[in-house]
């Protein structure tokens, strides 16, 4: 029998609101999810929260073993930075494809960054990670290579609750407005090269900054 539409409602916003919960670390890196207590803390029944955990589970979010249930995936250094390696290798080949940007598209994108300097200024982390997101998928998405965005998407996944931990630091709250803001300048010049070059250095800071605080357990 086909769900309904509350049902599936159900499922993508058990889905968004546990993705919070880990974005601002009230769900850790490793830490176990019990269904019914999870139930519970959303006000929802079990079934939407079993089906979002099957789909976090699906992307890499969280991790699963049999008679033990779900956890937050917990990630070593080397994990992360395959997984930054992984990105280096492909937003370079998305960049390198995409077409001039049109200048409402480069205004939307500054006004994302404006957003995420607000929601930095007041230390939003939700806000922040998701706008930080969609300023760059915007970007992405701009290449037309859709199978490449999609794998990408999986992969920020995967490190969304490390990703996470950097935007608590003021400093570097203020780096990632700034960064932005030369790349879509860099953008406006229509210097591809250049977009490359401070999208290397933009993305390298994570995984060095992680890696005094993460072990490699």
């Amino acid at each position: 029998m086909a769900k309904s539409t509350s049902d599936t409602g159900s499922v993508r916003w058990a889905v968004s609101r546990i993705r919070e919960m880990i974005t601002v670390m009230e769900l850790l890196p490793g830490q176990q999810i019990r269904q019914e207590d999870m139930a519970s803390r959303l006000n929802v029944s079990r079934a939407p929260i079993r089906e979002a955990l099957g789909i976090l589970q699906s992307e890499g979010v969280l991790d699963y073993q049999r008679n033990v249930g779900y956890s937050v995936k917990r990630l070593t250094v080397q994990d992360l930075e395959q997984a930054y390696l992984m990105r280096r290798v492909l937003e370079r080949e998305v960049i390198n494809a995409l077409p001039e940007l049109s200048a409402a598209q480069l205004d939307e994108l500054a006004e994302i960054n404006g957003r995420i300097k607000e929601a930095g200024d007041v230390a939003d982390v939700l806000t922040i990670q998701q706008l930080n997101n969609e300023f760059h998928f915007f970007v992405f998405r701009a290449s037309g290579l859709d199978l490449i965005v999609d794998e990408l998407r999986r992969i920020w996944s995967l490190t969304e609750a490390y990703r996470s931990v950097y935007l608590y630091e003021a400093e570097a709250r203020k780096r990632i407005v700034e960064e932005h803001a030369a790349i879509v300048e860099a953008l406006r010049r229509g210097d591809r090269a250049a977009v490359v070059e401070l999208s290397d250095q933009h993305r390298s800071r994570v995984p060095s900054r992680l890696a005094a605080v993460f072990s490699t357990e």
